[in-house]
């Protein structure tokens, strides 16, 4: 497991396009190692390139796609993120999806995280879904899940960080977005926990994006919240 704070923190480029993420990368320095590109960066021309050559260039990199789709071809695309070089892959929790990735990650660097419940979500939304099991149940049924799967680690809310650590166990890793630091907005996150608090719930990595890649300093952004997870 990662001990520095910069090892645990993860940069979210949720930026439109190479250029602005790049941009970022380049303001932040050394001070950040470790960075998630999503759909919107990965989708846009150059995204996926991008996030190969930021890996070659000997940061880490988290490529949040979730995937989600017949095993067949999960594990093609799994396979096909592998030979990126990034870091870490998610997909939604589901038995079948979860266990196609770990058999194409096998033998790789590549770490496969489980999403389980998205932060954006609260116990409403998953009534509209059909689910009127509430948000703690479900995830704790899908860490359970993920945990027989095999996988490497554990996208939650930091908010339910402490409870899927006491079911996981101590190996797998958690990753939790919706982080925000002291003062800063809730944006459309329903679930944000701050970063030390995350930190002490049992989270290994923290996904930070628009408190940092929109800040007017994103390099003294960054380094507000590492001093906030170093003070944990």
């Amino acid at each position: 497991m990662p001990t520095s704070a910069r090892d645990r923190l993860i940069v979210g480029l949720d930026l439109p396009d190479v250029a602005s993420a790049g941009a970022v990368v380049e303001r932040l320095g050394e001070a950040v190692g470790f960075y998630k590109v999503g759909y919107q960066l990965a989708y846009a021309p150059g995204g996926l390139d991008f996030a190969r050559d930021l890996a070659a260039s000997g940061r880490r990199v988290f490529l949040d796609l979730k995937l989600h789709d017949i095993g067949n071809t999960v594990e093609k695309g799994v396979e096909a993120a592998a030979r990126l070089g990034v870091a870490m892959l998610t997909v939604h929790a589901y038995p079948q999806v979860m266990r196609a990735a770990v058999r194409a990650a096998a033998g790789s660097d590549l770490t496969i995280l489980a999403v389980t419940v998205l932060t954006s979500l609260e116990d409403a939304d998953l009534n509209e879904m059909g689910w009127d099991g509430g948000v703690e149940a479900l995830v704790e049924r899908r860490v359970r899940q993920a945990v027989e799967a095999g996988v490497g680690g554990i996208v939650a809310s930091a908010a339910e960080a402490g409870r899927v650590r006491a079911l996981a166990g101590p190996g797998p890793a958690i990753v939790t977005p919706g982080i925000r630091p002291t003062g800063a907005s809730a944006g459309d996150q329903k679930r944000v926990v701050a970063p030390a608090d995350a930190l002490r719930n049992g989270a290994t990595h923290l996904v930070v994006a628009r408190p940092v890649v929109e800040a007017a300093d994103p390099l003294a952004a960054a380094r507000a919240i590492l001093a906030e997870m170093e003070a944990a």
